[in-house]
C-alpha cells in the first residue's frame, strides 16, 4: 500500500512540473531556432534534427539538457541556456502543433 501511495504521489508531480505552453509565443520565439531547424521545424541541416510533430515532453526535456549540460552540443547549450522554463514550455507546443511532416 505504501508503494502504491509513493507510485501516485510521483506521478502527481510529473504531471504538475510539466506546464503547457503558448502556440503563438513559442511561435514568435522559433524564428531564433529557424536558421538550424528550419521554419516549419524541417531541418535542411543534416546535423540539425526535425523538430516538427515532436512530443512537448521530448521537447521540454531536450532543451531543459541542453540547458544544464547533461545533453552536450555546444551551440544548443548556448541558445538553449538563454531561455526561460516558459520560452521551453511555448517553444515544445508550437513545435509540437507543427505535426508529423
Amino acid at each position: 500500500m505504501k508503494r502504491i501511495v509513493i507510485v501516485l504521489a510521483l506521478a502527481a508531480l510529473s504531471q504538475a512540473s510539466f506546464a503547457a505552453g503558448d502556440i503563438k509565443a513559442g511561435r514568435a520565439k522559433a524564428s531564433a531556432c529557424a536558421a538550424c531547424h528550419g521554419i516549419d521545424g524541417i531541418s535542411k541541416l543534416p546535423e540539425a534534427p526535425n523538430l516538427a510533430g515532436q512530443t512537448e515532453e521530448y521537447l521540454v526535456k531536450a532543451l531543459n539538457d541542453f540547458r544544464s549540460g547533461e545533453r552536450k552540443n555546444e551551440m544548443m547549450s548556448m541558445m538553449a541556456k538563454t531561455l526561460s522554463d516558459a520560452d521551453v514550455a511555448n517553444l515544445a507546443a508550437y513545435y509540437h502543433s507543427l505535426g508529423k511532416q
